[in-house]
């Protein structure tokens, strides 16, 4: 990997009146926030009882994939934060010593989040990943293009009209929530300036897009464009079901299937479709399932049909998913 010029913000005094100016020193870090305290409010009843950064992708947890790519880049510090089931998330944070683990008794947001991490960083550019998202993005690049800019913020934007909605201008971001003119969609990858995360209030919950609309208007905040990348949304059950469809379903020599080894698969079991079953699974016999994800620890009954369905292992939760007799079209 080669060097990168990481920019540092120094105050200077030119006779008497402060100005700011960045000085370039030559260093191969990154530092980042991994964000996992929401609520994936639009992932309930699933949410109730798995934090979204912990679903398995895979079989693999998204927030581990998303660790070992900032690992890649060589980040250092990563910091984490957690609220909604923060405990789940500590605990599957324990191979991770080195990580800076924070703790939110409440939801601040995301620019309450990162001016309480404030403290806790070095005095440079954050890359702030939000952590419900699958995606292959080139993250040195969105660094990069930001250490080489004048942009006090930088998102990685891309072409995806489901979510097009920041009006830009060139490589400018000009304002959030556009329904005209030419737009983007926000990946939820960005790099800010210590500087604007000082703006921040230093307690509370804080809406740091209210913040990037009035730097926005000051022509601070750029773009990287990222298209042609990987990027899905886990935002909806349909989405994560989808995102294992795409993955899973062109993998002809496992038959569209991924099942753990430390899974039990019982006798006469049909495995249609495409789908994933994850480690200490146990699938009765007779069973039938159709594009279905099945979590780690998870029973599925003998004899029974699941068709486009997430097995968690909860009772209450897998009744209402099940679809007996089903057919998988």
């Amino acid at each position: 990997m080669g060097m990168i010029v990481k920019i540092r913000w120094e105050k200077c005094f030119v006779e008497q009146f402060p100005i700011q100016v960045k000085i370039n020193s030559i260093d191969t870090d990154m530092q980042a926030i991994l964000l996992a305290a929401g609520h994936g409010t639009r992932l309930r009843p699933y949410t109730n009882i798995r934090p979204k950064p912990l679903f398995p992708v895979c079989n693999r947890p998204l927030l581990h994939r998303l660790l070992a790519q900032l690992r890649a880049c060589d980040c250092s510090p990563i910091l984490v934060n957690c609220h909604h089931l923060a405990e789940q998330i500590q605990t599957a944070l324990a191979a991770w010593p080195e990580l800076l683990i924070q703790v939110e008794p409440e939801i601040l947001g995301t620019g309450g989040s990162l001016r309480q991490a404030l403290n806790r960083l070095d005095n440079d550019p954050v890359l702030v990943v939000n952590g419900d998202l699958y995606h292959d993005i080139d993250l040195e690049q969105v660094y990069h293009r930001h250490l080489r800019s004048k942009n006090d913020v930088t998102l990685a934007l891309h072409d995806y009209p489901r979510f097009n909605n920041v009006g830009v201008e060139g490589d400018r971001v000009r304002n959030f929530g556009a329904r005209e003119g030419a737009r983007l969609a926000f990946t939820g990858i960005q790099v800010v300036d210590p500087e604007v995360i000082e703006l921040i209030p230093a307690t509370g919950f804080h809406h740091i897009i209210d913040l990037y609309q009035e730097l926005a208007v000051q022509d601070r905040v750029g773009s990287c464009r990222v298209d042609g990348a990987l990027w899905r949304d886990i935002g909806t059950p349909a989405d994560y079901l989808q995102l294992h469809g795409e993955l899973l379903a062109g993998n002809q020599d496992s038959g569209g299937w991924l099942v753990d080894p430390a899974a039990r698969v019982g006798a006469g079991v049909v495995l249609e479709g495409w789908g994933c079953i994850g480690p200490g699974a146990v699938i009765g016999n007779g069973a039938r399932l159709c594009r279905t994800v099945v979590w780690d620890g998870a029973e599925v009954a003998a004899n029974s049909t699941w068709v486009d369905a997430i097995v968690t292992g909860n009772p209450d939760i897998d009744q209402a998913a099940r679809q007996s007799g089903a057919p998988c079209p």
